[in-house]
């Protein structure tokens, strides 16, 4: 079966996240830039004067062995920027045409 991960994450620490699928062998992405949000430890971001910054998101849909080792990644990743912000959701992908 296969997975989804989205990845949020502040844009200013893109190089470090593409870096992070590379080492997964992440070849296929989906990427949103500029998104807008808030979030408890990563503050708000809405690309205005008052709330400067954006963020991004990635969307990579991996087989089921590939999903821990992407999350696995974030989480370093996490631990090692913590306030620049970055956080990885997990779903089940039950059809992709």
């Amino acid at each position: 079966m296969n997975k989804m991960v989205m990845i949020t994450y502040n844009e200013a620490i893109d190089m470090e996240v593409m870096e992070v699928m590379a080492k997964c062998s992440v070849k296929n992405y989906t990427k949103i830039t500029s998104a807008f949000g808030k979030g408890d430890s990563s503050g708000t971001h809405l690309g205005d004067d008052i709330w400067p910054g954006r963020n991004n998101i990635l969307y990579v849909a991996c087989e089921e062995k590939q999903a821990p080792q992407i999350l696995s990644y974030i989480k370093e990743l996490r631990k090692k920027l913590g306030k620049e912000g970055v956080k990885a959701f997990l779903w089940r992908l039950d059809d992709a045409t």
